[in-house]
């Protein structure tokens, strides 16, 4: 076993990058990445036991001796811009384990349930000497899609009754997975839907990715998913160029809008809007130019 990581350090690294406050650029440009980190990426909809299914993961992972940061990426309320914090609660077994560090993160506005801030702290924990790093993203709107560019390995979480699978194609989880999980598969219907993925997914791209199917609440299905996780020829990405691309085009746009401040362009709209003239793209022209 490596050195042991400091949670407390790790813990105010994640703060002062997420709340860019002063240091914050060198936390990042000083980090060093001495191994391979694979980041794991588990999305799909709402629902579909994405939060159970890591929760069983972390347990197979940890067997082996393994050090394990979790990432979960909480929708932001449009109201008051807090996170709902709602996956660490089905990860609580898992808080004073030695070995598991658990995080929140608001998607802070992005409409695709990724920020910047994402990006930071996922190398933050890469850095900090975790052998996996896993991001469970929101599973709304562009986050399945955008995840693709953040993650080694993107797990796609369905369930039996998610659906027309047609569905699944036309929001472009074909073109990202690295492999589906058909969790619940207790449930009537799983083998027929597992099958009915598998055909799709032959006819819609080469290299057909394998399909799991699990029961994340009784642990079943587990075990094939863990080994596909570990698999070493899994770590070496070929969209390793296209991953740098997406992150570096995200910290730019992060950086270029980084001067707004969404609570108070909330209320110069709610000003705006008293005028019975308004316009937004009037607004939006004018703002940009304030």
């Amino acid at each position: 076993m490596t050195n042991s990581i400091n949670f407390k350090q790790v813990a105010r690294a994640l703060t002062i990058v997420e709340n860019d406050l002063p240091g914050s650029q060198e936390v990042l440009k000083g980090l060093v990445f001495n191994k391979p980190t694979p980041v794991i990426g588990i999305t799909g909809p709402p629902g579909a036991g994405k939060s159970t299914l890591v929760n069983a993961l972390i347990d197979l992972l940890l067997k082996d001796g393994s050090r394990i940061a979790v990432l979960a990426i909480d929708p932001t309320s449009p109201f008051n811009f807090g996170s709902l914090l709602g996956d660490r609660i089905r990860m609580s077994s898992h808080f004073n384990h030695p070995d598991v560090f658990i995080r929140s993160l608001a998607t802070r506005g992005s409409l695709g349930g990724l920020s910047a801030k994402t990006i930071e702290m996922t190398d933050v924990l890469r850095a900090a000497g975790f052998d996996y790093v896993l991001i469970e993203t929101v599973g709304v709107g562009q986050s399945e899609i955008e995840i693709s560019g953040l993650a080694d390995v993107t797990l796609v979480v369905l369930v039996p009754e998610g659906g027309d699978e047609v569905q699944h194609i036309k929001s472009g989880l074909m073109e990202i997975a690295d492999a589906f999980i058909v969790n619940k598969a207790e449930r009537a219907d799983a083998d027929v839907f597992a099958n009915n993925l598998k055909k799709i997914i032959g006819q819609k791209k080469d290299g057909q990715p394998p399909v799991f199917k699990t029961t994340a609440s009784q642990g079943t299905g587990l075990a094939e998913v863990a080994g596909f996780i570990k698999t070493p020829a899994q770590i070496k990405n070929p969209r390793r160029q296209l991953l740098l691309t997406e992150k570096a085009y995200k910290l730019l746009t992060y950086k270029l809008t980084q001067h707004i401040d969404k609570k108070k362009l909330q209320q110069d709209v709610t000003e705006a809007l008293k005028h019975q003239d308004f316009n937004l793209y009037s607004f939006v022209d004018s703002f940009d130019k304030s």
